[in-house]
């Protein structure tokens, strides 16, 4: 390890002392849960190391707050989906319905779906999977979202475009 290396770690664990139980106690505040605020604490410092160099962090208390709250949404979406995805499955029959492993991989594949489309509305986001996952024609999905066929054309060239950014980086 490099001297600038055990600086930077020094630097967070100094902040991590500083830091950890405010940040814990004001993440607990909004999910009221201990356990998954310290989960949540615990990944934002793990994020926090990935940084190039922390130590030019001026005001760490606003990041730490910035990235719980992202990590709190990410994981309110993430819920979000599992539920819409187990709603979806009651009315499957019961012998369609895929193995917990299976399910554990699409609940998997449609937060990674969600996070690649991050950015697009809740309508794009609708006709991308309605287009990519149903295979819905884009009159199918015009006439299904009562949307006009140019608009379907926009939100899948935005969506489009987000999948080649992910891809390109």
């Amino acid at each position: 390890m490099t001297p600038s290396e055990a600086s930077s770690r020094d630097h967070i664990g100094h902040l991590f002392k500083l830091n950890y139980a405010w940040l814990c106690a004001r993440v607990r505040s909004r999910t009221g849960c201990p356990h998954s605020a310290e989960d949540i604490a615990a990944e934002t410092f793990a994020r926090i190391l990935k940084l190039p160099d922390p130590s030019l962090l001026r005001e760490p208390r606003a990041l730490l707050t910035t990235i719980a709250q992202r990590l709190m949404y990410e994981g309110w979406r993430r819920r979000d989906l599992e539920r819409a995805y187990v709603e979806a499955l009651q009315h499957v029959p019961e012998q369609l319905q895929p193995a917990p492993e299976e399910q554990l991989m699409l609940i998997e594949s449609l937060v990674a779906i969600d996070q690649l489309l991050d950015g697009l509305s809740s309508q794009g986001k609708t006709v991308f999977v309605l287009s990519q996952i149903e295979g819905l024609t884009y009159t199918q999905i015009s006439q299904r979202l009562e949307l006009s066929l140019g608009s379907v054309h926009n939100y899948m060239a935005q969506a489009l475009r987000c999948c080649y950014q992910v891809l390109a980086s």
